[in-house]
């Protein structure tokens, strides 16, 4: 294809697609936004703790009612259950597990028997429309999953003293159904949220980091819905075997389904500070700042660990503080088992995220001992995280350790497209419904079970080289 023939096909993609996936992102969240734009004003004008506290929990319950209507009911009874299981259950130092688990039940019941499978997963994956069920029903955040996150921190940290005693119930349920981060997320800690409903004064800088995260967002959708689908067709032509064909296939899906992530997670960073979340105080002034994903760090990343961190940063955060730390005690291997376990469990019952997740388990696991095994070895900067500048290794920036953690990025990629490639956003009612466990199946049977294979030559290696 010509330059000429390539120019006015992307002409005609950006009319087709580009400006009717801008119009319907926007329609789609601009209710969202004034509400969180009032509900910041209210928190501004009010000075009365439990006002503001109020003011979040009616403002939290319009958004929900705003994308999921009647259906809205399933997270507020979750929002009560978890009060009254705080408020009623056993006063002792396992309020966080107890209540853990008595959300697992709820999660799992729900999913099973008490609403069908598709307005479950609008509510778990944030489906907004039929159109953007195609780009959101994968990313891995739900108000379902925003509400329990939130929960269990505040059972956990009632468990350790850092918040002393469970707040009124307006308070509790201004904190789970916070306006800016009840539909899209992230999780925010209590103390973060208690923070936000302050008032703070409003600022040029608030409204430019609010506003420069929801143009992220939209570029995000846009890379997601238009450029990642055709971009071995129509941006970077390549031709080649169908072996060829088919991995570029899957590093298409795979970076369509990792930009609807960045456009949820930049979103979601706009709604929580446009809400009053996110501010650090510096001395004299008020610096706000959330960042939720690192998009460089997801496609170009140094290690698999890096990517599990930087693609949801509260999450990573809260699966560190309330589930690896406390099953530390069982060892570093199970713990991450667990950890993986959780994630999973939290997003539902859901065969490919299942299979994905602890795949990500398996793999950080052995990509990060083997690293941690040649940098001893060698004495270099090897590690899945990148060293102090005061480290003890003797060869930090030599151009063999430069290829050979060039090799692990490459390496890292390699994994993300073969775990990305399920995500097909092609069938709708594949979307709405949750990939089946066939769909998993055949996508990596049709990879030759590559990254699999791949983990298991590593973790052989590294057992030969310890």
């Amino acid at each position: 294809m010509d330059w000429p023939s390539r120019l006015q096909v992307w002409m005609e993609l950006a009319e087709s697609c580009g400006l009717s996936t801008l119009q319907q992102g926007i329609q789609q969240v601009w209710q969202l936004l004034l509400i969180c734009l009032i509900s910041r004003l209210l928190f501004r004008l009010g000075g009365v703790s439990w006002v503001n506290h109020l003011v979040s929990m009616l403002a939290g319950m319009s958004s929900l009612f705003l994308f999921f209507d009647l259906h809205m009911l399933w997270v507020m009874l979750l929002s009560v259950l978890c009060y009254l299981t705080l408020l009623l259950g056993p006063r002792c130092s396992s309020r966080g597990l107890f209540l853990s688990c008595v959300i697992l039940i709820y999660l799992l019941v729900g999913e099973l028997h008490l609403i069908d499978t598709v307005t479950w997963h609008k509510i778990r994956g944030q489906a907004v429309s039929a159109y953007f069920l195609c780009v959101l029903a994968c990313v891995l955040r739900g108000s379902q999953m925003v509400v329990a996150m939130k929960a269990i921190s505040l059972a956990f940290d009632l468990d350790g003293g850092t918040v002393p005693a469970l707040p009124p119930p307006t308070e509790f349920l201004g904190y789970v159904l916070f306006v800016g981060n009840v539909v899209f997320g992230p999780w925010i800690s209590f103390s973060s949220y208690k923070a936000a409903v302050l008032g703070r004064r409003l600022s040029w800088l608030w409204f430019w980091r609010s506003s420069l995260s929801l143009l992220k967002s939209q570029v995000c959708l846009l890379v997601s819905s238009c450029i990642a689908p055709y971009l071995f067709l129509f941006f970077i032509p390549i031709h080649g075997n169908a072996f060829t064909h088919k991995w570029l296939g899957a590093y298409e899906n795979a970076l369509s389904f990792h930009f609807s992530n960045y456009f949820v997670g930049h979103l979601s960073e706009s709604s929580s500070m446009l809400a009053g979340a996110g501010h650090v105080e510096e001395k004299d002034h008020v610096r706000w700042e959330m960042q939720v994903v690192k998009p460089l760090n997801v496609e170009m990343p140094r290690s698999m660990v890096e990517v599990v961190t930087s693609w949801n940063i509260p999450m990573s955060r809260w699966l560190k503080t309330y589930v690896f730390k406390n099953a530390m005690k069982l060892g570093t291997f199970p713990a991450i088992l667990v950890t993986y376990t959780a994630s999973a469990l939290l997003h539902g019952l859901s065969f490919h995220l299942g299979a994905v997740l602890l795949s990500l388990g398996f793999i950080t696991y052995v990509e990060h001992v083997l690293r941690r095994r040649l940098a001893a070895i060698f004495s270099a900067c090897v590690l899945s995280r990148p060293c102090s500048s005061d480290c003890n290794h003797q060869h930090k920036k030599e151009l063999w350790v430069l290829l050979l953690n060039m090799c692990f990025t490459l390496l890292a990629i390699f994994h993300l497209t073969y775990l990305g490639s399920m995500f097909d956003p092609g069938v709708e009612e594949e979307v709405e419904e949750g990939y089946t466990a066939i769909h998993t199946i055949h996508r990596w049977s049709d990879l030759n079970w590559a990254s699999h294979w791949l983990l298991f030559v590593s973790w052989i290696f590294y057992r030969l080289i310890l």
